[in-house]
């Protein structure tokens, strides 16, 4: 794909933070190579147990998201490229307000252990899960998915959503889903974030983000659970606290990302489905990920290319 841009238009770069799913064990191999990301992850302390767990992928996915921006960012600095806007999956949304500069990415690892240890202990007792949900409305599936004590936890597009709920429901749905044509597959996350289970969460955590140093953003974030860009600590911690109990609206985040003039986007990864899926609904915007190249060189040499 091209992506020179006429020499009248300003290059926009988005950045953009995953969420828990891709993370695996080499996804810091290229960071490391790199002296203060080396020294970030030297610095992250993340609790024994499987990638997977909540309490490990949480800070997990932060910290390797971070290194990379730490490794990236002075070299786009002498690119005199600077992100426009920062959009953040779930947890990624909490690495988007260290990309945009409003806390340190120490204090974001530290804050995402918070959120999980939170997340854990509001749905501790009843045992939870996410599904992916395709090849049906949304509409349809919200329907079904309420029969069953199941809510929209995220809308990636028209027919593509996740959905979360008591586990031992799964089955059951999981089936009637699949009679009506539909695509299902469970995911390995355990908490049913960004449903009214985890409402309990809510508080708790905005009260240790309203406790946390925040600055100054550098440039806009878009919160998961309207579209909107935040640009103040107040909106930061309401839109970062009600997400972990609202419907993540992706869709919707990615629609933003266009109507702001954004030409390339960037995602730091691990993974590349934020990538793959704004690719996909918006295909005049150049993006890439991380995960799908060698080196940083390389990274660089793409961007260079989008803005000259």
């Amino acid at each position: 794909m091209n992506t020179r841009m006429s020499p009248h238009m300003c290059p926009r770069l988005l950045v953009l933070c995953p969420g828990q799913g891709g993370q695996h064990e080499g996804m810091n191999d290229m960071a490391l190579g790199d002296t203060a990301a080396g020294a970030f992850l030297a610095g992250v302390a993340l609790p024994d147990g499987s990638l997977f767990d909540n309490r490990v992928a949480q800070p997990a996915v932060v910290a390797s998201t971070l290194a990379m921006w730490l490794a990236l960012r002075p070299r786009l600095a002498a690119l005199r490229l600077a992100p426009s806007l920062v959009a953040g999956y779930s947890v990624g949304e909490l690495s988007a307000y260290a990309v945009a500069g409003a806390i340190e990415p120490a204090a974001a690892v530290g804050l995402a252990h918070g959120r999980a240890r939170l997340m854990d202990a509001a749905a501790a007792g009843v045992a939870q899960t996410l599904a992916a949900v395709g090849g049906m409305a949304a509409t349809t599936v919200r329907a079904c998915a309420a029969a069953h004590g199941f809510d929209l936890a995220i809308v990636n597009g028209h027919d593509s959503v996740v959905i979360g709920g008591p586990a031992a429901a799964l089955p059951a749905l999981q089936a009637q889903l699949q009679a009506q044509g539909a695509r299902v597959q469970r995911l390995p996350v355990t908490v049913a974030a960004h449903t009214p289970l985890l409402a309990g969460a809510v508080q708790p955590f905005a009260a240790l983000l309203a406790a946390a140093p925040f600055a100054t953003l550098a440039c806009p974030v878009l919160a998961g659970v309207d579209a909107g860009a935040v640009s103040n600590t107040a909106v930061a911690v309401d839109a970062l606290s009600r997400q972990l109990a609202a419907t993540i609206h992706w869709a919707d985040c990615m629609d933003a990302v266009a109507e702001a003039g954004i030409t390339i986007a960037l995602e730091l990864g691990p993974g590349a489905a934020l990538a793959r899926m704004l690719q996909a609904r918006h295909p005049h915007i150049a993006c890439r990920s991380v995960a799908e190249f060698r080196s940083i060189d390389g990274i660089l040499t793409w961007l260079g290319r989008g803005i000259e």
